[in-house]
């Protein structure tokens, strides 16, 4: 099945390049340089992906064509000013954006009345992204609470061919022929799926100073938010930011997690191995100073399934893991970034289950408890298993496939961070 890895976090600054006014970056996301416009924070994100099939129908392969999409996310940061930035990391030709908007959401594909924001590049309504590349769009005068839920929509007037995306958003996305950028109504918008397209980031500035106090959740399915409830905001990344809130320690908390992700291996169909993508979906959003890692279980699973989504699964050792793990940890001290690692849960009963593999899993999370090397560690093996079968996940947490949580075990993942661990 899916992948798990734990929460991940963090954040720096990276160069930026203006080119015709726009904030322009390759492999890195970059935000604006000191004295270069407002500060920035992180307060939504989504890894992007190459298109493929996936375990759902999506749109990512064919692209689009004349059509407007409507994107639905939630901010775990408020501000008095937004901007979107988007990706077309694995396009291989310009994307061409004729016209974009940014809302306060109503219901579903519906917006605030009054709230619709027309987004500009440069000055302009229209931008083109070049293949390989993110971009950031102009401030946008849009008051943003925390926990509110945005909505994005995006005019593609010629053909796109095959569209970056994350594969799996929990959350329901729309289409609709033609423009309708400005539309508060969601009759035009008649099909959906559960993916982002080229959308991979909301940013806001203006409701406090900048701080780099941002937290990155890193890592694969289990991050992503695998068998939460779709458009309920139930991965972990959005219990942690409510329980910070509710603890009067509120700080944005950003879901860096892929489906399937591996921490040693590249892949058709989860993404780039952990280190590649490790600093454009991690450590170089705008005010990130955290990152917890929670990744591994696909690394050491994928080759104990009798029906693998991953081919071929080579047989990784807890040497390996931890060896891929130390990459991480040196990436982000080099960024001055602080670091978590997460133990992996319990995947006993699971298609991702066997001798060597939980061999290799208490190996490892032994690792992560009593080597140091990571800053801080979070025990997510010891708070989500059964009492009375430890290699298991508790029933009460367990969505049915003994791999990944339910809503009520992403909260208990939040519950199981010490706030000072961040």
């Amino acid at each position: 099945m899916l992948s798990r890895a734990r929460t991940t976090v963090l954040a720096a600054a990276s160069a930026l390049a203006l080119t015709a006014g726009l904030a322009l970056t390759g492999a890195h996301a970059a935000p604006d340089r000191a004295g270069k416009g407002p500060a920035w924070t992180a307060a939504w994100a989504a890894s992007p992906q190459r298109p493929s099939t996936g375990f759902e129908p999506n749109w990512s392969e064919d692209g689009f064509s004349g059509q407007t999409l409507r994107q639905v996310i939630r901010v775990t940061e408020g501000g008095d000013r937004a901007r979107i930035r988007l990706s077309n990391a694995y396009g291989s030709s310009p994307l061409r954006i004729e016209g974009a908007t940014v809302a306060r959401t109503e219901k579903g594909a519906s917006v605030q009345k009054g709230s619709v924001r027309r987004l500009t590049f440069g000055g302009k309504r229209s931008v083109s992204v070049p293949a390989h590349e993110q971009l950031s769009s102009d401030e946008a005068g849009l008051r943003l609470a925390p926990f509110e839920s945005v909505t994005v929509t995006l005019h593609l007037a010629g053909t796109t061919g095959p569209a970056t995306f994350h594969a799996q958003s929990f959350a329901t996305s729309y289409r609709a022929d033609g423009e309708h950028t400005a539309d508060t109504g969601a009759e035009a918008f008649g099909e959906s799926t559960e993916s982002w397209y080229y959308l991979s980031g909301v940013d806001v500035s203006g409701s406090r100073p900048a701080k780099r106090d941002g937290v990155v959740l890193f890592g694969d399915s289990t991050t992503d938010g695998f068998a939460s409830t779709a458009d309920r905001d139930r991965r972990w990344s959005d219990a942690l930011a409510e329980r910070l809130a509710a603890a009067g320690t509120a700080r944005p908390v950003l879901n860096a997690g892929i489906g399937g992700n591996l921490v040693l291996n590249d892949s058709a169909w989860y993404g780039e191995r952990s280190a590649n993508r490790f600093a454009r979906d991690a450590l170089d959003l705008p005010g990130v100073g955290t990152v917890v890692v929670l990744q591994g279980v696909n690394d050491i699973g994928f080759s104990e399934s009798d029906t693998p989504t991953y081919k071929p699964a080579p047989v990784v050792s807890a040497r390996d893991l931890i060896e891929g793990h130390r990459e991480l940890i040196r990436q982000a001290r080099a960024k001055g970034v602080r670091i978590v690692g997460a133990t992996l849960l319990p995947f006993g009963g699971s298609d991702h289950d066997g001798k060597r593999a939980a061999a290799v899993s208490d190996a490892f999370n032994d690792w992560v408890r009593t080597s140091g090397e990571y800053d801080a560690y979070v025990d997510f093996d010891k708070a989500l298993a059964d009492p009375d079968d430890p290699q298991r996940l508790a029933p009460e947490y367990d969505s049915g496939d003994h791999l990944h949580p339910n809503d009520a075990g992403y909260r208990a993942m939040a519950h199981a961070v010490a706030p000072n661990a961040l």
